[in-house]
């Protein structure tokens, strides 16, 4: 059971009606029944990039090893120098290649600043889609670089329209998975961990339901967003 299901889990429990039960026919949909006769299905809500031949990633798959690869190499390339260390804040937007010789040039470029005569804050272009800018830090920090801040350029937007597109994919996708199963239980229901918006506040929800929801198609009787800090937090859109 992985985080967004466990979160789930206690959602549904909290609702008091009736017995919870994870993958109750194997591997196949749905993730949970409800009191025998409710099938729920559950996500992740999350920003996604979409490839070239339409298939989708979450942003945080790339995000989230590049950060912790970086946060572990940067500190290795040598200690600070007479006291003098340097932030590396990395910007990227996909795709940014294979993670090796992309890890390889941005060490050959940090380490041709730091051996540098003359260092000022600048920016590095390491390849089209990835750059640094480099700052330097007020205090020695013991390393020469360490991360200091990522911008992913493939995030951001309006928030409540990245709801929607994303919240389109997951009806999509999960809609077409309940399709052979769809006789099993009298409901469907689809529950996500809503990690762009966090369950919307009461205003954003009055519009969500009023100008989006009308213009969505779905197979699923409910839909219900769950703010991942908080599973007693939830949307009922």
């Amino acid at each position: 059971m992985d985080e967004s299901e466990q979160l789930v889990e206690k959602y549904l429990l909290a609702l008091g009606r009736g017995a919870v039960v994870f993958e109750p026919d194997g591997n196949i949909p749905p993730d949970f029944s409800l009191d025998g006769s409710i099938g729920v299905e559950v996500r992740r809500l999350n920003q996604n990039y979409e490839r070239p031949d339409g298939s989708t990633e979450g942003l945080e798959e790339l995000a989230i090893p590049l950060w912790q690869r970086l946060q572990r190499v940067l500190p290795a390339l040598g200690p600070s120098i007479d006291g003098e260390s340097w932030f590396v804040c990395m910007d990227f937007r996909r795709p940014v290649g294979q993670r090796k010789p992309l890890q390889a040039k941005i060490e050959q470029a940090l380490l041709s600043f730091m051996h540098s005569t003359s260092r000022t804050a600048t920016t590095i272009k390491i390849t089209q889609n990835f750059e640094v800018d480099l700052l330097r830090a007020e205090q020695d920090q013991g390393s020469f670089f360490l991360l200091g801040a990522s911008s992913d350029d493939d995030s951001g937007g309006w928030v409540m329209g990245e709801v929607e597109k994303n919240l389109r994919l997951c009806l999509s996708v999960k809609g077409r998975k309940i399709a052979p199963y769809r006789d099993k239980y009298s409901e469907w229901w689809l529950v996500l961990t809503d990690h762009i918006d966090y369950g919307m506040d009461l205003e954003d929800r009055e519009v969500f339901r009023a100008k989006v929801m009308p213009n969505i198609q779905h197979a699923f009787d409910k839909i219900i967003l769950i703010d991942p800090r908080d599973h007693g937090r939830v949307f009922e859109v």
